[in-house]
């Protein structure tokens, strides 16, 4: 499974809309279902004769101060085996191949689909000045002593000397997700903060 994380004013039902509005046309259609805080998006083509079903998961759900997209793996079976019938009647008849231009390039569009799904997103995020990049508050740190910001890398309070260490985040050594102080659990895939 495939997951980036965007930072950014986002929401997990934006990003439904914006899938949603991109890919419920032509050879795919779309089902959404979910909350505020977690969508999950199907993408499936609409036609099961060319090419047999496909389809692709996507994930979002909200994290502090983004999204994380998660797409899952695509069921490409009916892809393969339309190709490979697309193949086999051509050694037959090469003639054949003229009747299934459609099928055989809407099965070449099915197999980028994992790539069209995250150049749509990436593509919107961008839209809406988001990326993957930490937000600037995530990328700063709060002095305990004298309320001063400053960058994550820093060991000390630029403007009073203090010690930062113990505040500097965390992330999940399962998926990346930043924690916040005192987490104990990852609250994006639930694994030990240790």
């Amino acid at each position: 499974m495939d997951q980036k994380t965007y930072y950014g004013s986002l929401l997990p039902e934006d990003i439904a809309t914006v899938l949603n509005s991109h890919f419920n046309r032509g050879a795919y259609r779309v089902f959404r279902q979910g909350t505020n805080n977690q969508t999950a998006v199907q993408i499936s083509k609409s036609d099961y004769e060319a090419g047999g079903q496909t389809a692709l998961t996507v994930i979002i759900h909200k994290v502090e101060d983004g999204v994380m997209v998660k797409i899952g793996q695509q069921a490409l079976f009916g892809v393969a085996a339309s190709l490979g019938f697309s193949v086999f009647t051509a050694l037959r008849n090469p003639w054949s191949l003229l009747g299934r231009l459609d099928d055989i390039a809407t099965d070449i569009e099915s197999l980028n689909l994992t790539q069209q799904v995250w150049d749509t997103i990436d593509a919107y995020a961008k839209s809406v000045n988001a990326g993957q990049q930490l937000s600037e508050r995530l990328r700063r740190l709060e002095c305990d002593y004298c309320g001063s910001a400053n960058p994550v890398s820093e060991s000390n309070c630029v403007a009073c000397g203090a010690p930062l260490g113990s505040q500097q985040p965390r992330t999940c050594k399962r998926c990346g997700n930043v924690l916040n102080t005192g987490e104990k659990f990852c609250p994006n895939c639930g694994e030990a903060a240790n």
